[in-house]
């Protein structure tokens, strides 16, 4: 009986040591997740959208002139070895241009609608196929990960660049890759179609590999009363790997707007920030 009941002692105090070591974790975990508001959370994001300036970044715009274009540091895209498009529409300019310039094959996924017409002088190979945190079929509709996809392709192993515009998708399909998949991407441009603490948290995760190095808000989703104090709740962004940055002591922000951006919607009004005061 003395046996058993010492049984139960350590038991009881494993218990309470695994509660307390439990308790201490949630309180560990980020403010937001217990006690920020909406517009606190987007004030944490606008925080953590502050782009950097790298030494070594030529920025050039690929792709059109409006809706679809990014931009990308020029002169780091030379090791690119597979582009990968996510999100295509009727035309994948991005996609198209970096085949063309730098010689790589561009994958083009997109499972809504495929692209009018293949690369002139450049490689494209169109996949009818959309892109999310698991496999599945979805209204007849084929979804995959990153990293399968990346695999039935024989790129894992590869250095990449990649465009992503999936309306919202990139939250769930960035989630589920891994940091080593993750870091195989020189540079990401993409388009957030969020402003919630998962948003956030996405975007803090990205900055674990990569330097946020551009933000442009896209003018089809300005709102700045309802996304105060971000002006948009749309907005694109480049990621550049902190394998290939180097970063500018001198200057610790980048200016916004870039020169080099331009409306999403031609006709409409921007509404990017003001340049503050040199």
């Amino acid at each position: 009986m003395q046996s058993i009941g010492s049984l139960r002692g350590v038991l009881r105090t494993i218990g309470l040591l695994v509660f307390v070591v439990l308790v201490a974790s949630l309180a560990a975990l980020p403010r937001l997740y217990w006690t920020l508001t909406p517009r606190q959370v987007r004030e944490q994001l606008l925080m953590e959208l502050r782009p950097v300036v790298l030494e070594n970044c030529t920025m050039r715009r690929f792709g059109g002139p409006n809706d679809g274009g990014y931009l990308m540091c020029e002169n780091l895209l030379g090791r690119v070895q597979a582009a990968y498009s996510y999100g295509i529409g009727p035309s994948d300019a991005w996609g198209c241009e970096v085949s063309q310039r730098y010689g790589v094959i561009v994958h083009q996924y997109d499972c809504f609608i495929p692209p009018e017409a293949g690369c002139a002088n450049g490689r494209s190979a169109f996949h009818d196929e959309c892109v999310g945190p698991r496999p599945q079929t979805l209204e007849g509709r084929t979804f995959d990960t990153i990293t399968h996809q990346l695999a039935k392709n024989g790129d894992a192993g590869k250095t990449l660049v990649m465009k992503i515009d999936i309306e919202g998708a990139e939250l769930g399909s960035l989630m589920a890759t891994s940091d080593q998949v993750l870091n195989r991407i020189d540079q990401l441009a993409m388009e957030i179609h969020g402003t919630n603490r998962w948003f956030l948290e996405l975007v803090r995760r990205l900055k674990r590999t990569f330097y946020l190095v551009h933000l442009h808000y896209n003018n089809n989703a300005c709102s700045p009363v309802k996304y105060a104090p971000l002006p948009a709740g749309v907005f694109q962004v480049l990621f550049v790997n902190k394998r290939i940055g180097v970063l500018d002591p001198s200057k610790p922000f980048a200016v916004l707007p870039s020169p080099l951006d331009a409306p999403d919607y031609p006709l409409g009004h921007e509404c990017q920030p003001v340049p503050a005061p040199q």
